[in-house]
Formats: C-alpha cells, structure tokens, sequence
C-alpha cells in the first residue's frame, strides 16, 4: 500500500459526510434567512474536515497507544494498529493537520467577520481552539474525555449544535430560537453514530477500561439509549419544518426518517454487536441525506 493511500486510510473519508452535514443544514438556514455567501460555505466545509481528519489521526493514535485497538475490535483496522505508520509518523500528522486547521480558522472568522467585528473574532478563535482540542483528547492522553463516558456530550455540541448554529452566525449574525430544531436533530443523529460505534465495540472497550456511555449502561440500555437519539432527531427536524409551515416542500427533510425506519427495525432486532456494523455507514448517510434535503428545501423551495 502507497504511503497516500495510507494516510487516506488514516483520515477515513467516509467519516467526513456526518462531519459536514452540520455546516450544510446551518448553510440552508441562513440561505432561509435570507444570507449566502459561497466563500463562507467552502471555507466552513474545509474547516470541518479539517478537524475531522485531525480528530480520526488523533483517535488512531490514542486507541493504538492504549491498546483498545486490538486483534478483538470489530470495525475497520486502524492504521497505527496494523504498523501501517508508526507513532512518530502518525504524530506528526496531527500536528501538521492541526497547523493547517489554525490556517483555516483564521481564514474563516477574518472573512465572514471583518477586523472591526473583534468581539466576534475573539468568540471563533475560541471555539476554533476548543475544537481543535476535543478532536485530539477524545482519545489522546491519560485524561481522555471518550474514555469516561463523555463522547456522546462533545459530539452533540460540536456536531450538532455548534456545527449548525456556528455556520448559521458566520453567515447572519446571529441565531433564532427555532434554529436550534435542527440543529439538536443533526447532534442526535451524530451522537447516533457515535453509539452504534460504542455498541459495537462494547466487549473490546469494555476490557480496554474504555467506559463509553454503553459500556456503563450495558448493551441491551445502550439500544434504548439509541432509539432516545433517534427519537429526538426526528421531532427536532419536524418541529422545525411544523413551526416555519409554507407549503408541503417543507417537509421535505422528513423523507430522510423513511430509511431510519429501518435502521431502528435492523437495531432492535441485533442479538450480537457485530451485526450493528453495517448500521453504522447507513445512520451516517442518511444523517448527510437529510441535511441535503434541508439545503434544498429551505434555498431553493421555500
């Protein structure tokens, strides 16, 4: 295997839809609004990836410096488990996706805010930073937040709420009320993801002393939890598209729960964690299914 495809293996792309459906559905929002600005959308998608890929090179290396990356891990092999990069390799490969991710940041406040707007920019920076540092200590080091139960809080806020709502004040200025609807559905679909990966994994954590909320909570709770996730995402979403009614077009994003229909059958019917694992890519898209229909239902229909 060529060192590209290596790191390409590293940076799962097939993470980065879920990663960037928060940027799309907060994009539509503004574009509801009235706001569009094509330099803010691509440099807000760049950023997301940007963290992204920096938080899956810094869970490759936690979960492989620890050991929970073994021989019994059901999903993937990751690459620092299968000696495809060492540590030092795969170390610097944060670092640099770090620097490139301060690079992007800074493009992106300094454009959507201007010098004058100060306060605003100081705010980003912050946020920039704070992301930055939960996409490297959700796994990396001895204080590692994902290892004590706390994954499912920082995917809901940076996925969900922060993803959504961020994008949306980059664009306007400011947030509505009503716009935390959808936000909270694409922080519980993307907290969904996270827990069918902790469902699956519960035996591997489990004697890794990895204690994921479904490793405390026990696999047949972590499902219940999981139905919790799903359940809010869809009244989010349709509280949303009740509330700002125009015609039948806005209720466009609720075909996205058609296929969650039977990925809550598929859930509740899994006796083994293995069989979860093929739900995991299903959940992710439809999460970035639904956020595409949002961005055409609120831009173009509405």
């Amino acid at each position: 295997m060529s060192k590209l495809k290596i790191w390409l293996n590293a940076a799962r792309l097939r993470t980065l839809p879920l990663s960037i459906s928060g940027i799309i559905v907060g994009t539509g929002l503004a574009n509801f609004y009235g706001y569009k600005d094509s330099i803010i959308f691509l440099l807000s998608l760049f950023t997301t990836v940007g963290f992204q890929i920096t938080s899956n090179f810094a869970n490759d290396y936690g979960d492989g410096v620890k050991g929970t990356d073994n021989e019994e891990r059901i999903g993937p092999k990751r690459v620092l488990q299968s000696g495809l990069l060492t540590r030092n390799e795969l170390k610097k490969g944060i670092y640099i996706s770090i620097f490139i991710n301060i690079v992007l940041v800074l493009s992106l406040v300094f454009y959507a805010f201007g010098v004058e707007n100060w306060h605003f920019i100081l705010l980003f920076l912050f946020l920039g930073g704070l992301s930055i540092w939960a996409a490297i200590k959700y796994t990396v080091g001895q204080s590692a937040y994902g290892y004590r139960g706390l994954g499912d809080i920082f995917v809901f806020l940076f996925f969900g709420l922060l993803s959504v709502l961020g994008t949306l004040f980059l664009y306007a200025k400011f947030v509505t009320l009503q716009s935390v609807l959808p936000a909270i559905s694409i922080g519980a679909l993307s907290t969904g993801v996270l827990n069918l990966n902790n469902l699956r994994d519960c035996i591997s954590d489990k004697k890794a002393s990895k204690n994921t909320v479904v490793v405390k909570l026990g696999y047949q709770k972590g499902k219940i939890y999981h139905y919790l996730l799903l359940f809010i995402a869809m009244l989010g979403m349709s509280f949303f598209a009740i509330l700002n009614y125009i015609e039948l077009w806005s209720f466009l994003p609720l075909i996205a729960f058609l296929p969650l229909a039977i990925h809550f059958k598929n859930v509740v019917v899994a006796k083994e964690p293995i069989s979860l694992d093929p739900e995991l890519k299903k959940l992710a898209l439809t999460t970035f299914l639904m956020a595409i229909l949002f961005y055409i239902c609120y831009n173009y229909f509405l």
